[in-house]
């Protein structure tokens, strides 16, 4: 619906939505191919309900979602070197702005050096147009969760696809690698399941509405959450989340340092 106001065209429910976005964790996907960038919109909205997904060109448009609640920004490499001053001066306004959004980076290189590399700048998800969807989208919902993704192609065949996932953690705490495959996923000592159990759980929903989300009985959302806890060392859901944000500022001051 359209009405006109001081000349110019205003759609009512696009206002309305934009509205309603500012109340939904975001996640920002610029990349400047149209059929990528709206095919891993339309993958993420039918993985994570309750989100809301922004897709831009460039960053050109990123103060659009300025107050809105930003968990993720996955920009497109489009080519550049991790070095190239086009790609940091991205990564510089996309921190000023945003500077709690964990940002993964999209490639279509698989070089195991280049992704150490952009570990080293505090890039939480590299992901790569090789790897499997389902490790992808596995891999998306961690870094939601907190941890850090990053594939590894050099041990990746055309049988069995495998990643390498590097849990976040404090700064005097070394990382722990886990190489795993489609066949079963274990990313940073959590299911899949459990990974989606507690990107649902930083929202701040309750067990009855992560169980209706995630089509689980609540029974099932309670034993994910024990063993959550049990893997995190903690008493309670509360808890969880503020691990998460010690390993996330823990992070944040390796990179300040």
């Amino acid at each position: 619906m359209q009405k006109i106001q001081g000349g110019l065209q205003v759609s009512i429910n696009s206002d309305t939505k934009r509205r309603k976005a500012r109340n939904a964790p975001t996640v920002i996907v610029i990349e400047q191919h149209t059929l990528a960038r709206t095919t891993i919109v339309r993958l993420l909205e039918h993985e994570l309900a309750g989100w809301d997904f922004i897709d831009m060109v460039s960053i050109e448009t990123l103060d659009s979602a300025l107050g809105m609640d930003v968990r993720l920004i996955a920009l497109d490499l489009a080519g550049r070197t991790l070095d190239s001053t086009s790609l940091n001066d991205d990564l510089d306004a996309i921190r000023e702005r945003f500077p709690e959004a964990s940002i993964a980076l999209l490639s279509n290189t698989d070089d195991t050096f280049v992704a150490s590399q952009a570990l080293e700048m505090g890039i939480r998800g590299y992901f790569t147009t090789s790897i499997p969807l389902d490790v992808a989208l596995a891999g998306m919902r961690l870094v939601l969760a907190g941890g850090v993704f990053y594939p590894h192609p050099l041990v990746a065949s055309p049988s069995r696809s495998r990643a390498i996932i590097a849990p976040s953690g404090p700064a005097d705490e070394p990382r722990k690698v886990i190489s795993v495959n489609t066949d079963y996923l274990t990313i940073a000592d959590f299911t899949p399941r459990e990974a989606d159990v507690l990107a649902e759980l930083q929202c701040g929903h309750p067990n009855k509405v992560i169980a209706g989300k995630l089509n689980l009985s609540g029974h099932t959302v309670k034993m994910h959450l024990q063993h959550i806890m049990r893997k995190l060392q903690v008493q309670n859901r509360t808890e969880v989340v503020a691990r998460l944000g010690q390993r996330a500022m823990a992070d944040q001051d390796v990179r300040a340092n």
